[in-house]
């Protein structure tokens, strides 16, 4: 009989305690591979929190702040770009499309941002995925919302309802927009990006709020709505009395005066019907905007671009390309990485320490079957072997059922990684790295079983694994 086969036979009589190690080894595999696999996911996915875009371009500022102020939300633009700069540069050779982000408002905490229609057209996420519309459709004129899955969740709203916007981000508003309220036509699908935690509105809504003295002027109803408001907003009953149809204007502006103490003015009117609107003016006439984003025909275009931009005489502006800066941004918290690494290695080090103790602690209990086979002729460097065939067996067995454990928990896991924080985990085959790992754990299994296979072999040498009593 050849050692593998008699190290097999000899682990199956031991059964219960085998099988306890190869089981703790095969989680500490399990936990390295999903460490290493969510640690690289996350890096692709924090490098892809925006994709397909080639460059942002706001005012003048360190690249890394401008690129979590238009990205990430987190602080602010100190200063703005011009109208007029923006419809400049985006009228230049090889220039795809733009998307104006207007930054500044807030509702209960979360941003507002102000857009257009080429948003919702243009803007990519995770592996250049498009953003798509759980509930509702996108705005069409000035008086209409669209959130992000996580405002939707966090303060249940749905279609219909009215909120209001307030000015200054964050929890800190300096005034509430009581006299322009926005319907929630549509409900974005979660992304795991900044995008869940937005509400996007139309730049004629931004431009009407802070341009005209935070009143809706006839061109927001007429030209950006293209319909009488009631009409654009709510659908009424045909059947419905005239006394309710003389009074439901004024219904209307009493709702949108009610406000909520605890919510500092912020607040969400009676759900009404929707009914579906003609596109309108989703622009206006911005005076400037916080940032825009900037996808070209080629390559060559976006550096070509980029030099012109940053060299701008009009006023000082300053062009990234997201990819690098965020790379630049990984690479800050590049500690974080090798912390993750370090814990999950050491699960798998004290893994196998477990079986080295489980190996030694059973080897005086197994002195009789070591004896027996010394005396059928087995030699020293057989039962050397024996041992050791046994800790590879057991490292072999607990690295496959650990993989196989990491594929399973990837594929339960990857829909709510995905949802909650914008990881996307594929199940592609083990990378290089990987595999990498998997044969250094093979090589530590080996090395703790010599351990116990060398007390063994002293053993035969000194008293001939003779039996105790």
């Amino acid at each position: 009989m050849n050692l593998a086969s008699l190290a097999f036979k000899s682990s199956w009589n031991r059964k219960s305690s085998v099988f306890l190690t190869l089981f703790t080894i095969a989680i500490s595999v399990m936990l390295l591979l999903s460490i290493e696999r969510v640690r690289q996911e996350a890096k692709s996915s924090f490098a892809n929190t925006i994709s397909g875009t080639d460059l942002i371009v706001g005012a003048r500022t360190g690249d890394i702040q401008l690129l979590l102020s238009s990205v990430f939300r987190i602080g602010h633009a100190n200063n703005a770009v011009q109208w007029q700069s923006y419809e400049y540069i985006k009228q230049q050779r090889g220039v795809a499309w733009t998307i104006p982000i207007s930054l500044g408002d807030s509702h209960k905490g979360y941003a507002v941002l102000g857009t257009d229609s080429s948003y919702f057209t243009h803007f990519r996420y995770g592996k250049k995925q498009m953003l798509a519309f759980e509930h509702g459709r996108a705005f069409h004129n000035g008086r209409e919302v669209v959130l992000g899955s996580d405002v939707a969740k966090k303060l249940n709203y749905h279609l219909g309802e009215q909120i209001v916007i307030s000015h200054g981000m964050g929890n800190t508003s300096f005034h509430h927009h009581d006299d322009n309220p926005m319907t929630i036509v549509g409900i974005l699908k979660p992304t795991g990006t900044p995008v869940d935690r937005t509400v996007h509105v139309p730049l004629i809504a931004i431009d009407e709020m802070h341009g005209s003295g935070h009143n809706a002027s006839p061109r927001m109803i007429g030209k950006a709505i293209n319909k009488p408001s009631n009409e654009a907003i709510h659908s009424h009953d045909e059947h419905k009395d005239e006394d309710h149809d003389h009074h439901s204007h004024d219904d209307h502006e009493h709702d949108d005066h009610e406000h909520d103490d605890h919510s500092h003015g912020e607040h969400k009117h009676k759900t009404h019907q929707l009914v579906e609107s003609e596109p309108g003016d989703l622009i206006g006439e911005p005076k400037q905007i916080t940032a825009f984003l900037m996808g070209f025909d080629s390559p060559i275009y976006t550096l070509q671009v980029r030099r012109n931009i940053n060299q701008y005489k009009g006023e000082p502006l300053l062009a990234i390309m997201p990819g690098v800066t965020l790379r630049e941004l990984w690479g800050m918290l590049d500690i974080v990485e090798k912390i993750l690494l370090l814990f999950s290695i050491v699960v798998v080090i004290i893994s196998l320490l477990g079986m080295l103790t489980t190996l030694l602690a059973t080897l005086n209990q197994r002195r009789r079957e070591l004896a027996i086979l010394r005396s059928v002729g087995a030699r020293p460097w057989h039962i050397f072997s024996l041992l050791t065939s046994e800790a590879v067996i057991i490292t072999l067995l607990g690295c496959l059922l650990g993989t196989a454990l990491f594929f399973a928990a990837i594929l339960l896991a990857q829909p709510v990684l995905q949802a909650q924080f914008g990881i996307s985990l594929s199940l592609s085959m083990l990378s290089s790295y990987e595999v990498k790992l998997l044969g250094a754990i093979m090589l530590a299994g080996t090395v703790m079983g010599i351990f116990p296979a060398l007390r063994a072999y002293y053993y035969s040498l000194s008293d001939g694994m003779s039996i105790k009593v």
